[in-house]
């Protein structure tokens, strides 16, 4: 199930660009529904009436090497408005009788735009002649076609932002969806509210009515299962579900022994106690260390603890009679992360065990109400549930939890000191007033053990890594800027008070090129 995608939408074809989530993301933002599908895919999509406007994303390819295998053009007959972004804008000059070329002098970062003429996509987005924008092409529009018009352009880029009124298609050279680009947003703001003509139509409260009918209609009488973790998306599922079926949902939480610091007290206190929810305790913490024993391979450990998980989960859900469903808190970043459902040229990182997990032998109809929407959109369809802010607010933690925060062999030893050093670490920050301010922050031990002096003796202790970064949606990530004094002071905390760790490095690694998780 997912929620109801008979709305009217803006439509995104994704041609692989590391941004094209953010433009999704941007629609919702002023209250619009989005759906994102691959280029690849269009020739089997069926426009319907309710996709009322479409965003070409920009890309890795070259637009003077696609062909109709690689893009459709039938969606330019479509009478439907279209924005082209970076290669979508090449796309649409090019396919109209334009010329693309590979440019002498690339553009990558930021670049100045200068207005030419007046246009509706640009409404009150120029304040004043010239705009920083963020450009990243290596290839450019030459000639325009027949129907189109300059509206800007920079050093380098003689058509910048371009206009066909007689077609309804607009292309920009640079990324509007990105913060490098002042008042981009307005862009995306205009193409849809003043070009497409769209209303608003997209709202956590919408969410949250349209979501539990939905659930109500889909699940009758029936039973459901859920794996609760504790983490926002379960959290939130669960309360949905709650608030739907009440006494027919079932929650099954499996502590692995890889969980943060008193976490397993915590969730059953919340939702056994608190949301007055069926829930179900398993300890298994002995089960999944042995089955990790001498397991140093990040994607073993992952496979291991998630088939393990699935296998524990069934055990405990067979003691439930007529079962018929099973909840998932599956997030559209999930989906176009773990399976590619866009088929882009964006290449898979890391398998995911909250994807695609169910296994066929149980015969479980699946209900995935969260799998259309972004985290932010989860953590205010929360809120609307009225979930704690405490719940909510939480950083995201990985299903295999501290597994993948420990590269190399898994021992009850790590894993006691590890819990030790994140929980100082994630106390200090909500102690100074930072743990909102960052999207994900963690402690890791790493494999590696170096020589320490303490009073006037010699360590010989394993080193502990701290991550902290700032992002909007996981997918793109930069490194927090901690004061001096908060390392100092950090470094001294966990190095004083755990025993097993004598030094401690701080990650300043940006996504890309690396991920928000060690392994």
């Amino acid at each position: 199930m997912s929620l109801d995608l008979n709305l009217d939408k803006i439509l995104i074809i994704d041609f692989g660009s590391q941004f094209t989530q953010l433009i999704a993301r941007r629609v919702r933002e002023l209250g619009v529904f989005s759906e994102l599908i691959s280029h690849k895919k269009v020739k089997s999509f069926q426009i319907k009436p309710n996709i009322k406007g479409i965003i070409l994303s920009g890309g890795p390819l070259n637009v003077y090497q696609l062909n109709n295998d690689l893009f459709d053009k039938k969606i330019l007959k479509l009478g439907i408005p279209i924005l082209g972004i970076c290669f979508g804008h090449q796309i649409l000059s090019k396919f109209n009788g334009g010329k693309v070329k590979q440019s002498k002098h690339r553009e990558f970062g930021l670049a100045n735009i200068h207005k030419k003429d007046n246009s509706q996509l640009i409404k009150n987005f120029f304040n004043k002649k010239i705009k920083k924008v963020w450009m990243s092409h290596s290839d450019q529009v030459t000639k325009l076609p027949k129907t189109f018009r300059a509206i800007a352009s920079s050093e380098n880029s003689k058509f910048a932002i371009v206009e066909s009124k007689t077609s309804k298609f607009f292309g920009v050279q640079f990324h509007p969806e990105v913060t490098h680009t002042e008042n981009g947003k307005k862009i995306i703001s205009n193409f849809i509210f003043l070009i497409c003509k769209m209303r608003p139509n997209w709202s956590s409260k919408d969410q949250k009515i349209k979501l539990i009918k939905e659930i109500k209609n889909l699940v009758g009488n029936n039973k459901v299962i859920c794996a609760l973790s504790g983490g926002v998306d379960s959290s939130v599922v669960a309360q949905l579900l709650n608030k739907a079926i009440g006494k027919k949902l079932f929650c099954i939480f499996v502590n692995t022994g890889l969980l943060r610091k008193n976490e397993e007290t915590q969730v059953v206190k919340t939702f056994r106690k608190k949301l007055k929810i069926n829930l179900i305790y398993v300890n298994a913490e002995k089960e999944f260390l042995k089955k990790l024993k001498d397991i140093s391979d990040p994607e073993k450990k992952r496979k291991i603890i998630g088939n393990l998980f699935i296998k524990i989960f069934e055990r405990y859900s067979k003691k439930i009679k007529n079962v018929k469903f099973l909840a998932q808190g599956t997030l559209y970043p999930d989906l176009i992360e773990s399976k590619s459902v866009t088929g882009s040229q964006t290449s898979k990182i890391k398998s995911h065990h909250n994807v695609g997990g169910l296994p066929k032998k149980m015969k479980l109809k699946l209900v995935e109400p969260l799998k259309f929407l972004f985290k932010d959109e989860v953590r205010k369809l929360g809120l609307e549930l009225n979930l704690s802010k405490e719940i909510i607010s939480r950083h995201p933690f990985p299903g295999p939890g501290l597994a993948i925060r420990m590269p190399g062999i898994i021992t009850f030893e790590k894993i006691k000191i590890l819990k030790e050093a994140d929980y100082y670490f994630i106390q200090a920050l909500k102690d100074h007033g930072l743990y909102h301010k960052i999207w994900q922050a963690y402690a890791a031990l790493l494999p590696v053990k170096t020589v320490g002096v303490m009073g006037d003796n010699r360590t010989y202790e394993y080193l502990c890594l701290l991550r902290a970064i700032t992002s909007e949606d996981g997918m793109t990530a930069d490194f927090f800027e901690f004061k001096k004094s908060f390392s100092q002071m950090i470094s001294n905390k966990i190095v004083n008070n755990i025993r097993g760790i004598n030094r401690v490095v701080y990650d300043i690694t940006s996504k890309p090129p690396s991920t928000i998780e060690l392994e």
